[in-house]
């Protein structure tokens, strides 16, 4: 129930940490992958790795995004694409970063659902979307309130985009990761003193890997997953149990 038999799924930030370790495993499980993002050269990189096909755009624009998407058979859609913003709290935080975090993280994911779903409407064979969103849009954490906000604007995108595309028989979920030690994320969340704090707060106590994400997302997308829609999943290690 996790063979795709040659579903064409797009992978939004398919050439970064979580994005390009999806791409490798719905590869593996026989879907015809799609990776988009901004750099052509990161992109030609997993695709000479994969196999998988590209198409290039820039999350902050809905022409670029219409124009990518426009005609594209797609029948999956992984929306991963993201911008981390800054570390900063409500009194300090820098307005131009929120508006661009929210402008990526938010409106961007929103833009690619709004036109790759009017192709997979069109189309009628059903669908299913994930949406990479975060612990962060569940529990406030220090620092967070710009990539906290959007991702809480993620969530309920999902929600709603899961009660509208039902009638079409398209779910819509999302997965909410703890911290992947990426080269973006290791700046701040390798600090002994931000580290060890949080960390004890996790039952399982250690730091997620991208495979561990990109599983439950291909899980998620698949016929195994065929009646689970509107659902956030937090992959934590319990942080959001307490």
């Amino acid at each position: 129930m996790t063979d795709f038999q040659g579903r064409n799924i797009l992978v939004t930030g398919g050439s970064g940490g979580i994005g390009g370790t999806t791409v490798r495993h719905l590869v593996k499980a026989n879907a015809n992958v799609i990776a988009a993002g901004r750099s052509q050269e990161a992109l030609a990189a997993i695709a000479r790795e994969t196999g998988c096909r590209t198409v290039t755009f820039d999350l902050a624009s809905e022409d670029e995004i219409r124009d990518a998407l426009e005609g594209l058979d797609l029948w999956g859609v992984v929306n991963c694409g993201g911008f981390g913003g800054e570390i900063a709290t409500p009194m300090d935080t820098d307005i131009a970063i929120f508006d661009k975090v929210i402008t990526v993280n938010a409106r961007g994911a929103l833009l690619v659902t709004k036109y790759a779903t009017r192709q997979m409407v069109a189309i009628g064979k059903g669908g299913a979307i994930v949406n990479v969103s975060s612990q962060a849009a569940l529990v406030a954490l220090d620092g967070h309130i710009s990539y906290g906000s959007s991702k809480a604007a993620l969530e309920n995108i999902t929600r709603c985009s899961a009660l509208e595309l039902g009638k079409y028989n398209i779910r819509v979920n999302s997965v909410n990761p703890t911290v992947v030690m990426t080269p973006i994320s290791s700046g701040h969340w390798s600090q002994p003193h931000v580290a060890e704090p949080f960390l004890k707060q996790m039952p399982l106590g250690r730091w997620a890997t991208e495979d561990e994400v990109a599983g439950p997302i291909v899980f998620l997308l698949s016929d195994a997953a065929s009646m689970i829609t509107g659902i956030h999943l937090p992959i934590d290690g319990g942080y959001t149990c307490r």
